[in-house]
C-alpha cells in the first residue's frame, strides 16, 4: 500500500509538471505573436508605438525640454553662498602716537587693528537686469530646439512608415515565392512520376528521366531558398516592430491595387508643404537669427543687482568679536562693458550671416532632390502600373502552355524538355505577376514619403 501510495504522487507530481510546462508554451508563444494577423496599418501604429529610434527622437524632446527650462531659469535671481576662513601671516597693528594718556604713552605702542583669524560667511543674491538681449535669444534658441526635435521625430516615422511598408511587401512577396516554388515542386514531382512511368515500359530514353530529376531537385532547392527568405523578411519586420526577431508573424494580403494618376506640380506643393526636411531648414533659419542677436548681444553692457549678506568673526562661528561686525549687508548694482575685442564679436555676427546664406543654398538643393524623388516615385508607379495587367495575361498564356505540353508529353508528341521550361515559364510569369503588384504598392508607399506623408 505504501509504495502504492508513493507511485500515485509521483504520477500526480509528473503530470502537474508536464501542465506547467505545456501551460509555459502556450504562454511563449501567445508573447510570440501566436495567429496574429497585421494589416498594414497595424503594422506601422505599433512600429511608431516600440521602435526604439522613435523612442530615442521622442526622448531628445524630452532632453531640450529641459534645456528650455534651464534657459528660462536664466532670467530668475540666483542664490549662493560662501564661507571662507582667512589666516594672516601675523597680526594686524599700527604704531600708536607717544602722548601722555595714551595706553602704552610714552613710546610709540602698537595697537593690534584685525585679528590674525578670520571667518566669514556670505549670501549673495544675483539678478541679472539687462544682458544685452542674451537671455532672450538663449530662450528663443531652446525653444526652437525642441521644434527641430520634433521636425526629427517626424522625419524618423516618414522613413519608419516607409521601412515598415517594404518589410510588410517583402513578407507577401517571399511568401509568394514559396506558393510559386511549392507548386513547381508538385508540378514536377507529377511530371516525374509520369516520366518515370514512360520509362519502365520503355517508351522514353533514361536522359529525359535524369532531366526530370535534375529540375525536382532544383525546385526542391529553389522551395528551400524561398522558405529561408521568407523567415528573414519576418525578422526584419519583427526588428522594426521592437519585437523577438523569431517570433511568428503573418499579415494581411493585398492582391488589389488603384490606378493612380499623379500630378508633379501638385505633388511638389504638398512636398514643399510636408516634408520635415523644409521645415526643418525653416527652424535653422531661425535659429540662426537668434544666434545672430546672441552673438550683438556682445555689444552691450551687462547690468545686474547684487545683494549680499554677510557675517564674520574671528571663531567658526562667525559672531562678530572686536573687529568684526556679527553681520552686513550691501547692495550693488554693476555695470560691465567690453567695448573692444579685436573684432571678435563683429566677425561672429558676420559667421552666423554666412551660416544662414549658405541655408539659402542648401534648400534649392534640398528642393531639387525632392522633384528628382517625385519624378522617380511617379515613374515607378506608373511602370508597375502597367506591368500588372501585362503579367497577369501572362500567367493565363503560361498556365495553358503548361497544360497543354503536358498533355503533348502524356500523347509522347513532344519530349520532356518541352514541359520542364513550360514550367519554368509558369513559375517566372507567376512571379513577375506578384512583383508587379506589390511593387505597385511599393510605388505607391514611396511616392506617399515624396510628399511626406505616411
Amino acid at each position: 500500500m505504501k509504495k502504492s501510495g508513493k507511485t500515485s504522487i509521483i504520477i500526480l507530481l509528473s503530470l502537474s509538471l508536464i501542465l506547467i510546462l505545456l501551460n509555459s508554451v502556450q504562454t511563449v508563444n501567445a508573447d510570440e505573436g501566436g495567429d496574429e494577423v497585421y494589416t498594414l496599418d497595424e503594422s506601422i501604429r505599433e512600429a511608431f508605438e516600440k521602435n526604439w529610434a522613435v523612442k530615442e527622437k521622442e526622448e531628445k524632446i524630452e532632453e531640450n525640454g529641459f534645456v528650455k527650462k534651464q534657459a528660462i531659469a536664466g532670467f530668475f535671481p540666483t542664490l549662493s553662498t560662501t564661507y571662507s576662513y582667512t589666516r594672516l601671516g601675523e597680526k594686524r597693528t599700527i604704531k600708536s602716537p607717544a602722548f601722555e594718556g595714551f595706553p602704552g604713552g610714552g613710546g610709540g605702542a602698537e595697537i593690534e587693528i584685525g585679528s590674525q583669524n578670520n571667518y566669514q560667511w556670505r549670501g549673495s543674491i544675483t539678478q541679472p537686469l539687462f544682458t544685452g538681449f542674451a537671455l532672450t535669444s538663449s530662450l528663443g534658441l531652446a525653444k526652437l530646439g525642441i521644434d527641430q526635435s520634433k521636425m526629427d521625430l517626424e522625419l524618423e516615422k516618414l522613413d519608419l512608415a516607409l521601412m515598415v511598408k517594404e518589410a510588410y511587401f517583402n513578407i507577401l512577396k517571399s511568401d509568394k515565392s514559396v506558393d510559386v516554388a511549392k507548386s513547381a515542386v508538385e508540378s514536377l514531382e507529377s511530371h516525374l512520376e509520369v516520366a518515370n512511368n514512360f520509362y519502365e515500359v520503355g517508351m522514353i530514353p533514361v536522359n529525359d528521366l535524369l532531366k526530370a530529376e535534375v529540375e525536382l531537385a532544383n525546385a526542391q532547392h529553389n522551395f528551400t531558398k524561398a522558405q529561408n527568405a521568407a523567415r528573414l523578411s519576418r525578422a526584419s519586420f519583427n526588428t522594426l516592430l521592437s519585437r523577438p526577431i523569431n517570433s511568428i508573424v503573418e499579415v494581411e494580403d493585398i492582391l488589389v491595387y488603384e490606378s493612380e494618376h499623379p500630378d508633379l506640380e501638385e505633388y511638389l506643393n504638398m512636398a514643399l508643404k510636408n516634408r520635415p526636411e523644409i521645415k526643418t531648414l525653416e527652424i535653422n533659419s531661425m535659429q540662426i537669427d537668434q544666434r545672430i542677436k546672441l552673438a550683438k548681444s556682445e555689444y552691450y553692457p551687462e547690468i545686474a543687482l547684487n545683494y549680499d549678506y554677510i557675517k564674520e568673526g574671528d571663531t567658526p562661528g562667525v559672531s562678530g568679536s572686536l573687529f568684526h561686525e556679527p553681520s552686513t549687508w550691501q547692495a550693488v548694482i554693476g555695470v560691465s562693458w567690453t567695448f573692444w575685442d579685436w573684432g571678435k564679436t563683429m566677425n561672429s555676427v558676420r559667421q552666423n550671416k554666412s551660416l544662414k546664406k549658405q541655408l539659402v543654398q542648401t534648400r534649392k538643393i534640398l528642393e531639387d532632390g525632392i522633384k528628382l524623388e517625385l519624378q522617380q516615385a511617379i515613374l515607378g508607379l506608373q511602370e508597375a502600373e502597367k506591368n500588372i495587367p501585362t503579367a497577369e495575361k501572362a500567367v493565363d498564356q503560361a498556365e495553358e502552355n503548361l497544360r497543354v505540353s503536358e498533355e503533348r508529353y502524356k500523347a509522347q508528341v513532344t519530349t520532356s524538355t518541352e514541359v520542364l521550361d513550360a514550367q519554368t515559364l509558369l513559375s517566372q510569369a507567376r512571379t513577375n505577376y506578384y512583383n508587379a503588384l506589390y511593387d505597385h504598392n511599393l510605388a505607391k508607399a514611396g511616392l506617399l514619403r515624396a510628399i511626406g506623408e505616411y
